[in-house]
């Protein structure tokens, strides 16, 4: 018995023994000899890919740190090349899964903006493109996807769709047993399979690939990126993007611009400075003035999957850097002041016009006004009417365009003006300077300028003709004269002056020359031989001497460059550069990276016997001149002139006005101009009334002082 226990343990050891050496040389055959079976097994394959990760704007602010226009962060949803679903079906049903939740969210699909139209009705198909649709990008790769589906030559569009409703697996092709032909069916119903044939053509026609993810949904809401979350965890990405904001929507429009995709015909302009193709950038305004210092610079992620599309590690090769913070000159508060004053001038033009006597301002619709520092010459307002707003501008841009009163058009900037009476101030400075008459100088007046009566060339003054030959200006002086505007007076001084001086004065006192504003303006025309000869406009005669010399003949000027001529003025002659650019801030840290100075770009001495005497006719226009009805008694004072400007024979006359205040040490100067607005006279409540917002504090303790009395 004992016996047989032994051989039984005996026999147990032995198999143990057995199997441990098994095992151990198993271990040793995989540790050593086997390394080799490994590696030739197919490992594990991970793919890397690099995507932008794209640098916040700068954002843009007031003179005063108020923002006018922000990042508005949203989040896009977009199919992913790398991870949607291979097989069509699949694909469809995912796409189905996120229309059907839009739907239920309430967001909007890429496809409501598309140019595309298919109706799926139940007996065929209505497919629709617009006009000029096969010669765009888009149409031409459609061209190729229909010549790849073999469809017949002179089908109709709409067996063109059902083709690609078959080729997308929207549509089911069979052929029926009984009578021998082909029949489709659909795999959704009409809703679904109208709206999932526009995005699956949609995602052809945009070169949806590897490199160009398509976007199925902008500005998606949180519930719907939830609800796809939670159902699929591959096939689409979402990503943060932004918006412009407008934190004052419809006011500053023409100013602060726009931004968006590279312009046509600038690609290689923005390629050389770096840009990516599909890089969005300012294209219009202070967007596009200070792209260099709003545009961050993209950083660079990458992205690390394995060979089923899951995500196995991001990297951040390179970090984004957003772009610097804008100050503008503009005080937003003044701003929307002056476009209320503008709009409602005009109103009031139109609406005191005449009923019984035509062309007194009825027919008023449009103007400008500008208000510029006279020691900065920073741009404290730019205003243009009729305007728009910033904020619905997609929606709004068809009725804009087709609009005749021209809305988006920035007159301030670009519109073009016969300057009338304002131009005078130039004149007298420039015999004032060259000594062609003192403040002293008297001037015998008779209401028609007789010098070139022997040519039959009598122009007339404005209060001859009013007063129909009752009423003329008499013997009067330089002061007077302003304060008048009497046009023979300064048809005799600019005679005597000469169209070479006239010019050579009022080119240094800015017009016909840039206000080197930073955004798109005209430069205007200054009327002379010069101008004639290069525009093959005939010979410059005598005659258009003295009527340049009102600011008639040639002479055309923008808003802005009128102020920047009046500021020269008040200055003693320095001319600097207009500019609307008042501070750069770092986005981070709000440090100040740039401040702007002043830079004088030119000039002509005007002594202070000159300019007080030409100040001192300026007063009187204010005070018992054209413009007393407006400012008589006001309680700041005030200097300017005023214009008036026959443009149309059938229209009202322009009406000007450029003024300045206070008086004794100017600050700042306003420009209106309203086309058709009859006189400069009634384009001065305008400007009282952004003096009554500049001046707000001082006006309230002169009237606290009156009540106190």
């Amino acid at each position: 018995m004992k016996n047989n226990n032994l051989w039984r343990i005996v026999a147990l050891g032995v198999f143990f023994t057995l199997v441990a050496i098994a095992y151990i040389g198993r271990l040793l055959y995989l540790q050593v000899s086997g390394q080799d079976y490994y590696s030739m097994s197919t490992p594990t394959v991970y793919y890397t890919r690099n995507v932008t990760v794209q640098a916040q704007r700068g954002e843009i602010f007031d003179r005063n740190g108020k923002p006018l226009v922000v990042n508005d962060y949203t989040y896009d949803i977009s199919l992913d090349y790398q991870t949607k679903p291979k097989a069509g079906k699949e694909l469809n049903d995912l796409i189905v899964d996120i229309i059907n939740a839009a739907t239920k969210t309430g967001d909007k699909l890429v496809t409501a903006k598309s140019s595309l139209n298919v109706e799926v009705l139940s007996g065929g198909l209505d497919f629709t493109y617009p006009d000029g649709f096969l010669d765009t990008v888009r149409g031409r790769r459609y061209s190729k996807l229909i010549s790849q589906l073999n469809v017949a030559d002179g089908a109709s569009v709409n067996d063109e769709a059902k083709a690609l409703m078959v080729y997308f697996g929207i549509m089911t092709k069979e052929k029926n047993e009984d009578t021998g032909k082909y029949e489709t069916y659909y795999n959704y119903t009409y809703p679904l399979a109208k709206e999932l044939f526009l995005i699956r053509l949609d995602m052809e026609l945009s070169g949806f690939s590897a490199v160009q993810p398509y976007v199925i949904a902008e500005d998606a809401s949180l519930t719907l990126i939830t609800s796809l979350t939670e159902k699929h965890s591959r096939g689409f990405t979402v990503t943060t993007d932004y918006a412009r904001k407008y934190l004052y929507p419809g006011y500053a429009s023409h100013i602060l611009g726009r931004i968006g995709k590279i312009p046509s015909g600038q690609e290689e302009y923005y390629t050389e400075l770096g840009y990516p193709l599909d890089a969005i950038v300012g294209i219009s305004g202070a967007e596009a003035a200070f792209e260099s210092y709003l545009r961050g610079v993209d950083g660079t992620m990458k992205i690390t999957e394995d060979a089923y599309g899951n995500i196995v590690s991001t990297e951040m090769i390179k970090e984004p850097v957003p772009g610097n913070d804008v100050c503008l000159t503009i005080d937003i508060e003044m701003q929307m002041v002056a476009e209320r004053a503008l709009a409602e001038n005009i109103f009031k033009i139109r609406n005191e016009a005449d009923p019984d006597k035509p062309l007194t301002g009825e027919d008023a619709e449009k103007g400008a006004l500008t208000v510029l520092d006279v020691d900065t010459y920073e741009v404290l307002a730019i205003c243009s009417y009729p305007t728009y707003n910033l904020a619905t501008f997609n929606e709004d841009f068809a009725n804009l365009n087709n609009d005749p009163l021209s809305p988006m058009f920035n007159r301030a900037l670009n519109g073009e003006y016969a300057p009338g009476s304002t131009f005078k101030i130039g004149v007298a400075v420039a015999a004032l300077s060259e000594e062609i008459i003192t403040k002293e100088t008297v001037i015998e007046t008779k209401g028609i300028y007789t010098y070139y009566e022997s040519a039959n060339f009598t122009p007339r003054c404005w209060l001859y003709l009013m007063s129909e030959g009752q009423s003329v200006h008499g013997e009067i002086n330089v002061v007077e004269a302003i304060q008048e505007s009497c046009n023979c007076f300064f048809y005799e001084v600019g005679r005597l002056l000469t169209i070479s001086k006239m010019n050579e004065y009022c080119r240094h006192l800015g017009l016909g020359q840039p206000t080197g504003i930073e955004l798109p303006e005209r430069v205007g025309i200054l009327a002379g031989p010069d101008y004639r000869a290069e525009n093959g406009l005939g010979q410059w005669s005598p005659g258009d001497t003295i009527q340049a010399a009102i600011g008639q003949s040639d002479n055309q000027f923008t808003p802005l460059q009128i102020s920047v001529y009046l500021a020269t003025v008040l200055n003693g002659g320095t001319r600097y550069n207009a500019s609307m650019l008042y501070q750069v801030r770092d986005y981070a840290t709000g440090e100040i990276i740039y401040n702007r100075t002043p830079v004088e770009v030119d000039g002509i001495a005007i002594s202070d016997e000159i300019l007080n005497t030409v100040k001192e006719g300026m007063r009187g226009v204010m005070d018992n001149g054209s413009a007393a009805s407006v400012f008589r008694n006001y309680d700041i004072s005030v200097g300017g002139k005023t214009g008036t400007a026959q443009v149309y024979a059938n229209k009202s006359d322009n009406g000007i006005i450029t003024a300045f205040a206070p008086f004794e040490e100017p600050e700042i100067v306003v420009t209106c101009i309203i086309e058709q607005g009859y006189g400069g006279t009634q384009a001065g409540y305008a400007v009282r009334d952004v003096f009554d917002y500049y001046f707000a504090d001082e006006l309230a303790e002169m009237a606290e002082e009156k009540n106190k009395e």
